[in-house]
């Protein structure tokens, strides 16, 4: 009897522990909603980055503005599928944080993943995308972008893909939606 007590406890705490080390997300958009899981255990500055940008309200009033789609890559080498959301007024950006990348996280660039979005290494500040099917190229030594890091996964859509779609079927022009999707708000809810 002890020792199932004893094994109980364990998977307690290990749940526990575990459900400590995930925050949950609500992205409120106008035409619908995305809920999310964060990872900070596994990339606390990029979960640190972005919990900044939501506790100050920094997403409110953005938007999805670009989309990848196969069609408008098809003239590139290496194609991905994403949205992209979280454009910030300049004066309201926070300092640029380092790269985490997928290979310290474990994070993988799959159906679902939010990523932040980045020029060069160690340049991202608010703006974030989320996968559309597995996107590898995006991991640390993918293609997609020719310095290899990648770029910083931190997280899953848990309910709304279906929206996420919805948004990379808009009309949009050399990837720029003609009409951006308003983010309303992001909440943390967990």
């Amino acid at each position: 009897m002890n020792k199932f007590i004893n094994c109980a406890l364990l998977f307690f705490i290990s749940y526990s522990i575990h459900a400590q080390q995930i925050e949950k997300y609500l992205i409120k958009t106008e035409i619908g909603d995305i809920e999310l899981e964060v990872y900070p255990d596994k990339a606390p500055l990029t979960v640190g980055n972005f919990r900044a940008y939501v506790k100050n309200g920094l997403y409110s009033n953005s938007s999805f503005f670009r989309v990848c789609t196969p069609e408008n890559e098809a003239e590139r080498e290496i194609k991905i599928e994403v949205i992209q959301g979280g454009d910030v007024p300049d004066s309201l950006l926070l300092a640029p944080i380092p790269i985490e990348t997928s290979e310290e996280t474990g994070i993988k660039h799959k159906n679902g993943t939010i990523s932040m979005a980045r020029l060069g290494p160690n340049t991202a500040q608010s703006s974030f995308f989320i996968c559309i099917n597995a996107q590898p190229e995006l991991d640390y030594k993918g293609k997609r972008n020719p310095d290899g890091y990648g770029f910083a996964a931190f997280g899953t859509v848990t309910k709304g893909m279906e929206l996420v779609k919805k948004i990379q079927s808009r009309e949009e022009v050399d990837q720029y939606l003609v009409n951006p999707i308003k983010i309303k708000s992001i909440q943390r809810i967990h």
